[in-house]
C-alpha cells in the first residue's frame, strides 16, 4: 500500500514538472530540416475570410534557402505579418509538410556555407 502510493506521487511530481517543458516545445520544429534564408522584397499579401465576417491576413513569401551544407531549395511559406526586409531566417521543413515553422537569427548564427551562399 505504502509503496504504490510513493508511486503514484513520483508519477504526479513527474508529470507535474514535464507540463512547463512542453510547453516550451515548439513540435513544428521537431524533427524538421534546417534551411536557411533572407527576406528579399515585400510578402503576397492573402486575405481569407472567417466566420463572423472576420478576415484573416498573411503573407507569402517564396524563397530560395541553404541548408548546412550550401545545397539549395526554393520554399513558399506564410507569416502573420510583412517580415522584415533583408532577415535572416531558419525554416525549419519537414517532408510532405513543407515549412512547418520559421525563427529569425541573426547572420552570425548561419552555417558558413549558407551564409556564403546568401551575399
Amino acid at each position: 500500500m505504502k509503496k504504490s502510493m510513493i508511486t503514484w506521487i513520483v508519477i504526479a511530481v513527474i508529470l507535474i514538472a514535464a507540463v512547463p517543458l512542453m510547453q516550451k516545445v515548439n513540435l513544428n520544429r521537431l524533427g524538421a530540416d534546417v534551411y536557411y534564408t533572407q527576406i528579399q522584397g515585400e510578402g503576397k499579401k492573402l486575405v481569407d475570410k472567417i466566420g463572423g465576417g472576420e478576415t484573416l491576413v498573411r503573407y507569402e513569401y517564396e524563397l530560395p534557402a541553404y541548408d548546412q551544407d550550401g545545397s539549395q531549395k526554393t520554399f513558399t511559406f506564410t507569416a502573420d505579418k510583412q517580415l522584415r526586409e533583408k532577415a535572416y531566417l531558419s525554416l525549419f521543413v519537414k517532408e510532405g509538410k513543407g515549412v512547418t515553422s520559421y525563427q529569425e537569427v541573426a547572420k552570425e548564427e548561419l552555417p558558413k556555407k549558407a551564409d556564403e551562399k546568401l551575399q
